[in-house]
């Protein structure tokens, strides 16, 4: 065996110091390691000898890429090409677009852990029918009070948390709950930075959907981000044009969805905040089957055949099996994908913020809709200004139906953290048990905590051996400890050896 590293990310400032340095005239890019790992399975040549001819005939390589990923069709070669990319000086409001792309990795600045300056967003849209004063007189407004907000919340805070305040090294988590509660009275127009690491093929991708995107900004965006890669690995990014299809297809299905909601509509009421609507029937069953499946040698049929058949005890102690070497933080077994469940949630843009990180899972959101209402903080009630806050939100409202009025699609902007919106979710009970072991727990931000333990109290109805050991972190101990007493005990053992010896 040989192991061979082949390259890593740098830096691209030390990057283009290092070139200029050297003098070297050859491009340096990442498209050779893609032509490289695309002629792995046609040439008799080790890898890195294939790496090597690509660094020494860049243009070859490149138009190797080229026929393989576009001629050819074979696009995950892109994939070997990566990029790191800073993005600053976007609106909440656009990152929610940008982090729908759920192969690419995003480190976003937290509301929940910086105080936000008053810098803001004013949308081309905004400007185009003549609505800047109001837009800012508005966002301003919201600045204000979020900091005004912040400064009431932080001695709350630190007094309720007496015993935590006392050691100076939570000062800075306790000035932490204060931000995440105040942020829920600025828009959604509020500037903020994410890092982003995204491949080629993602890359192209993300340019194209953003360029049909209706929002200038999303456009701007795509238009900056091209310019700031195209000269890197051109042989990997060639279909960066809005299509059709991008284009046309959604305000098409909003236009045809309105015709048919008005013909065949008897009137909507709001459900509850967390439905369950869907979920894959006899989900226990079915995973007992696929437990036997992936332990034997008999046929998927059979095995949901004989897990049919299996007594309660039976099935228990099977799931008991497969549970019982876990630990807080292990990934559950992948038999657990074979089951789904849907939920269809209202939530506030900052519970949203958080939820859609989880992206091994579909979502499905719609347009954020002030007549959901808001959420409000309980922190804010606690400190008496529940009715000023109602009242920003008041005055949000009447600045977004003028808004809406000459430039609905830029509307959502003034609109706030607290501000919500209708999702439909669905996703396996493997991410189940990763949504639960970091949002249920204690440390977690108490609206999207809330929001969970609804989803995780309504699936365990209906899957109880599957989610048997589904909760947040600060629990696990616990309901292990319930479960398997006497595995508990052994465990706690061991630990004890090894820490005498």
């Amino acid at each position: 065996m040989k192991i061979i590293l082949a390259g890593y990310n740098l830096d691209y400032d030390l990057i283009r110091e290092l070139k200029d340095k050297s003098g070297l005239n050859q491009d340096l890019t990442p498209e050779t390691i893609s032509a490289a790992y695309a002629r792995i399975s046609r040439s008799p040549k080790a890898v890195n000898e294939l790496r090597e001819s690509a660094r020494d005939e860049v243009d070859k390589a490149r138009q190797s890429n080229r026929n393989i990923v576009f001629e050819m069709g074979h696009s995950s070669v892109a994939e070997h090409a990566v990029f790191n990319i800073d993005v600053i000086g976007v609106s909440r409001l656009l990152v929610e677009e940008i982090e729908k792309f759920r192969l690419c990795s995003f480190t976003e600045k937290s509301q929940r852990y910086v105080l936000f300056n008053k810098d803001f967003v004013v949308p081309e849209e905004i400007r185009q029918a003549n609505l800047t004063d109001l837009f800012i007189s508005t966002v301003e407004a919201q600045n204000d009070f979020y900091h005004e907000l912040y400064e009431k919340l932080r001695p709350y805070i630190f007094e309720k948390h007496r015993d935590l305040a006392v050691n100076p090294t939570n000062k800075s988590l306790l000035e932490g709950w204060a931000k995440e509660d105040a942020r829920y009275a600025i828009s959604m127009a509020t500037q903020t930075q994410l890092g982003m690491t995204i491949n080629a093929r993602n890359l192209e991708l993300m340019l194209r959907r953003l360029a049909a995107h209706p929002l200038a900004e999303a456009k701007e965006y795509s238009e900056n981000l091209f310019a700031v890669t195209k000269e890197i690995a051109p042989s990997l990014i060639r279909y960066t044009k809005a299509t059709d299809y991008d284009k046309f297809t959604r305000q098409n299905l909003r236009s045809q969805s309105s015709n048919l909601l008005q013909k065949y509509s008897s009137g909507s009421k709001i459900i509850s905040d967390v439905q369950l609507t869907s979920f894959t029937s006899a989900a226990d069953i079915r995973i007992a089957a696929a437990l036997l499946f992936s332990s034997s040698d008999v046929n998927y049929s059979k095995c949901l055949s004989m897990a049919g058949k299996m007594t309660p005890r039976a099935k228990r102690t099977l799931f008991k099996t497969a549970f019982k070497n876990l630990q807080v933080h292990d990934s559950v077994l992948r038999e657990l994908e074979n089951v789904d469940l849907q939920f269809e949630l209202i939530l506030s843009s900052s519970c949203f913020a958080q939820l859609k990180r989880h992206r091994m899972s579909t979502i499905i959101a719609q347009d954020y809709n002030p007549q959901l209402g808001v959420t409000v903080p309980p922190s804010i009630k606690a400190i008496g200004q529940q009715k000023i806050f109602l009242e920003v939100m008041r005055q949000t409202q009447i600045s977004y139906d003028q808004i809406r009025a000459k430039a609905p699609m830029a509307a959502a902007y003034i609109l706030t953290n607290a501000h919500r919106k209708r999702v439909l979710m669905k996703f396996s009970a493997r991410e189940m048990y990763h949504l639960a072991r970091l949002r249920v727990d204690a440390h977690a931000q108490w609206d999207i905590r809330d929001l969970t333990k609804k989803m995780l109290t309504q699936a365990k109805k209906i899957m109880p051996l599957t989610l048997m050991m589904a909760c947040g972190k600060d629990t696990f101990h616990d309901l292990f400890e319930h479960t398997f007493p006497l595995e508990w005990m052994n465990r706690n053992k061991k630990f004890f050896n090894e820490d005498r010896q």
